[in-house]
């Protein structure tokens, strides 16, 4: 099998690396790739905005499936253009990729469905914007939630107990032509990832895993598009939670598509918030989650090009069950100084082969080579440290051993990752 994997970061990487993995493993390709990627696939320098090259290299190199990495290309219609082309592609629709492309969107899939999520309101107008928080927020004891309604990276949301902060950030994104956000009451409770896989009709869950959005330790500091995670989630019951996912968010979510004209193919991200009342939906996502992609990944033990195969022609309920190792996987992302508000580019990466010996594998995210042939940082989230264990507290301190080795000047990362997991301190 050939496949062709569309996007350049650390979520693409990892594809491409459990790719590698299946045996016999496929003839991988990649556009544009990235160092790391280079290693294990041939890679293209085409952008993920020409569909048009995407589209001719898939038919000179006479590709059997196409995996689309990032959002903005699912949401600005690459499966469409690769599927009118005539070529398989895992991935939804650019109608269907509106759950990412718009809160306001999903919102209301979610409603029709039934779909357990917070109540929310949509605002276009800044005159509106504090009534709607006070009406979201009533006692203003808990913090305030503001999301930009389109894509913004996994940075445009606020979560504050200032109603200032809420406020500005409401202010900047109207003010931008089309503006609105989506204001929703506060859920309580530990998050969970959960990717669901779907042909369209038949609905697959994938374990979970657990992300971390703060950009420091403790959960201080902005949204940022995350800083590690972990599989498996010691404080829920792994079976129970994923049938409720499929049964309760999932599968009803894919059939409302479907009966809507614009069936989902691809990865259902489903980003949930365990409160006292059950499990609710924080987001959608139209694609794999990144960080949480690596540790989910490391865990699949199951054929993973048969499964996305599958999916893309609507045979999903025919592919084998899906088995998964027993270790548990931490990754933790290296960050460039200034991260999340900017990304200082161009400082020389050293320390992986060192980082390596602790058993972790790097995923490349926001790398490139400089002319002198050096790795170099060129992106926000730089690096994510992948390692394994017989335990959660054994794979975090793999993670943390081999990411203290890695040197990029004034990089940061946050050395919490599944720390309070591995000693018992989230409950259910």
């Amino acid at each position: 099998m050939k496949i062709l994997v569309v996007g350049h970061g650390g979520r693409e990487h990892a594809i491409v690396r459990r790719l590698s993995l299946d045996s016999p493993a496929p003839e991988i390709h990649a556009a544009p790739g990235n160092p790391g990627i280079a290693e294990l696939a041939t890679v293209h320098d085409i952008a993920v905005t020409d569909h048009q090259g995407i589209i001719a290299l898939a038919r000179d190199l006479a590709i059997d499936l196409v995996v689309i990495g990032p959002e903005a290309p699912l949401v600005n219609g690459l499966a469409d253009d690769l599927t009118a082309a005539g070529i398989t592609v895992f991935g939804p629709s650019q109608a269907a990729a509106q759950l990412e492309g718009s809160k306001d969107f999903a919102k209301s899939v979610m409603h029709r469905a039934g779909v357990p999520t917070s109540r929310s309101v949509t605002v276009t107008k800044l005159q509106d914007v504090e009534a709607a928080l006070d009406a979201m927020n009533p006692s203003g004891r808990v913090p305030y939630v503001v999301k930009d309604d389109g894509l913004a990276a996994g940075k445009g949301v606020v979560v504050s107990i200032f109603k200032e902060d809420a406020l500005d950030h409401a202010e900047a994104a109207l003010s931008a032509p089309g503006g609105r956000v989506v204001i929703e009451e506060f859920l309580d409770g530990p998050e969970l990832s959960v990717f669901c896989i779907s042909d369209g009709t038949t609905v697959r869950a994938l374990a979970p895993a657990q992300d971390f959005k703060r950009a420091f330790n403790f959960d201080q500091g902005p949204n940022t598009g995350g800083m590690g995670a972990y599989s498996p989630l010691p404080w829920i019951e792994t079976e129970s939670v994923l049938e409720e996912v499929v049964r309760t968010v999932a599968q009803p979510t894919v059939d409302a598509m479907r009966e809507d004209g614009t069936p989902f193919v691809g990865i259902l991200y489903c980003g949930l918030s365990r409160t006292k009342q059950g499990l609710r939906v924080i987001e959608f996502n139209a694609r794999f989650g990144d960080p949480e992609t690596q540790v989910v990944l490391e865990r699949l033990a199951s054929p993973f090009a048969p499964l996305l195969l599958a999916a893309a022609k609507g045979e999903l309920d025919q592919a084998e069950p899906l088995r998964w190792h027993n270790h548990a996987a931490v990754t933790v992302v290296l960050a460039s100084e200034g991260y999340p508000k900017s990304a200082r580019k161009g400082d020389v990466i050293g320390g992986i082969e060192k980082a390596e010996e602790f058993g972790a594998h790097i995923i490349h995210a926001g790398t490139a080579l400089n002319p002198r042939g050096e790795l170099v940082s060129d992106g926000g989230r730089v690096l994510s440290v992948v390692a394994v264990g017989e335990s959660l507290e054994d794979a975090r301190s793999r993670a943390q051993m081999a990411i203290s080795h890695i040197t990029l000047p004034g990089s940061h990362f946050r050395t919490d990752i599944a720390q309070r997991a591995a000693a018992g301190e989230v409950e259910a």
